[in-house]
């Protein structure tokens, strides 16, 4: 994988946990169960973290270990192929307690590797 898809996973990543993050502010865990739009577009937004994260090199993802890379990919995996049993308050849990510091996470990452000139490659 070059440099270059690097960022761009680890920028799709960011983004889509940042829209998660936002698609919840002000709002409550009932408004969650309630509204299938929110929920449906929760699920999509971690779906697509986690194929990001899985796009992400192997020499990437060992130097960035502060990444859960692997409950990340074993989330999206568990969204796509249990999409009938969904647990929202797990979905809940994870975008308003675990996705605030894996954006931050990500913010580092893609910081130090735009000032470094490395995207994250086998190289």
């Amino acid at each position: 994988m070059s440099r270059r898809d690097d960022t761009v996973s680890l920028r799709h990543m960011l983004d889509h946990a940042q829209e998660a993050m936002g698609l919840l502010a002000g709002r409550s865990r009932d408004d969650l169960e309630a509204d299938r739009t929110l929920n449906l577009a929760l699920v999509r937004l971690l779906e697509i973290v986690g194929e990001a994260a899985a796009r992400v090199s192997p020499a990437t993802r060992e130097r960035l270990p502060a990444v859960p890379w692997s409950s990340i990919k074993g989330m999206r995996n568990r969204l796509i192929h249990a999409y009938d049993e969904v647990d929202f308050d797990i979905v809940w849990t994870v975008v308003q307690t675990e996705m605030p510091s894996l954006s931050e996470a990500l913010r580092a990452a893609i910081s130090q590797s735009e000032s470094s000139g490395r995207a994250g490659t086998d190289a």
